[in-house]
């Protein structure tokens, strides 16, 4: 840290108090400096807001730390991170994302894998649709032309979009549906569209169900994984190469036993024994 000293023994009373009032405005300057470089950015993937909302504000009060987080689609942020952005860490719905920055050297290494998502079938109340998990429901609302629309992530830059999309056409439904869709630019998004009453439903993250805000609009079944295993939703974090120490601090924070507890109670899937 750097120090600014003010020699005031021979100044007369006025410029003394001025003086002082110089000193102190430099030392906020200095302090609102190192506040903002112990506030790292970190890129978010948008099905993660309520868990590591939770998680970074466990950490300010273990640590004393804080970080600044931001949401959106995985496929944005890379191309953010592609072109420079100032992201000290990147928490991506889509692994792929965090080794194709790897093989640039954008990124310190290839990162650890954090949770593995899971996807549902939500209806807000008063829709016709009935939920289950083999999208039964889906189809006969379909049939009957109950549907006008159905919410799901961006498949261009959103893997939550792109397993929807997936799940949808193991159903057989996805011609069916495709006209229907309104997109999302997230998964955040989407599920705003899908619980706001715009739309009939949607195929959204459980992880963003499970927040007592969102779960209380409507209801959910859970979608069999196999139904997307083109499109795993395979969750991997890694430190930039503009990482600083906080930033550091809350990946190592983000791999203890406290905050994994948020993560399966937000619906993720913890990695299985030996993944990385």
């Amino acid at each position: 840290m750097r120090y600014i000293i003010f020699d005031t023994t021979h100044l007369p009373g006025g410029i003394v108090s001025l003086a002082h009032r110089i000193a102190a405005a430099a030392m906020l300057l200095c302090l609102a400096s190192v506040r903002a470089e112990q506030m790292p950015a970190i890129a978010a993937a948008a099905d993660l807001k309520f868990a590591l909302a939770e998680i970074a504000d466990r950490f300010k009060r273990d640590t004393g730390r804080e970080v600044k987080l931001v949401f959106g689609s995985s496929g944005t942020f890379k191309t953010q991170i592609e072109n420079g952005a100032p992201y000290e860490m990147l928490l991506s719905a889509d692994e792929d994302y965090v080794l194709q920055l790897a093989e640039k050297g954008l990124i310190r290494d290839r990162g650890t894998l954090y949770a593995i998502g899971r996807l549902v079938l939500f209806a807000p109340h008063g829709s016709p649709l009935e939920v289950d998990a083999e999208l039964k429901g889906l189809k006969a609302a379909l049939a009957a032309g109950h549907i006008r629309r159905l919410a799901i992530a961006n498949p261009e830059h959103a893997p939550y979009g792109r397993a929807a999309r997936a799940a949808l056409q193991h159903a057989g439904l996805w011609p069916a549906i495709g006209s229907r869709l309104v997109l999302g630019e997230n998964a955040s998004q989407a599920t705003q569209f899908a619980a706001s009453g715009s739309s009939q439903g949607g195929v959204i993250p459980l992880s963003m169900l499970k927040a007592p805000e969102i779960a209380r609009l409507g209801r959910f079944a859970t979608i069999p994984a196999e139904w997307h295993a083109s499109e795993p939703l395979r969750q991997r974090m890694a430190l930039t190469a503009k990482a600083g120490e906080s930033a550091a601090a809350f990946y190592r924070y983000l791999q203890q036993p406290a905050a994994r507890e948020v993560f399966a109670r937000y619906g993720f899937v913890p990695p299985g024994e030996g993944e990385n």
